[in-house]
């Protein structure tokens, strides 16, 4: 999906991301919305969802409720 303003994400990695790479990046440098991408095909699709979709991502994992 291409956002508006894509251009503007600043795209960072987990520090638990694997010594291959295989994780995720996530940009939530903007204030309404999120990118996400896959590390390893930095120049393909990316995901955007609300900040308050994401919250309500990381909550569900962080207690384990997926």
């Amino acid at each position: 999906m291409t956002h508006p303003e894509a251009e503007r994400f600043h795209w960072r990695k987990s520090s638990f991301s694997s010594a291959q790479g295989q994780c995720v990046e996530v940009a939530g440098n903007l204030a309404h919305v999120v990118g996400i991408r896959d590390s390893m095909n930095p120049s393909g699709p990316v995901h955007v969802v609300s900040r308050r979709t994401w919250r309500a991502f990381v909550r569900a994992i962080a207690s384990e409720r997926f």
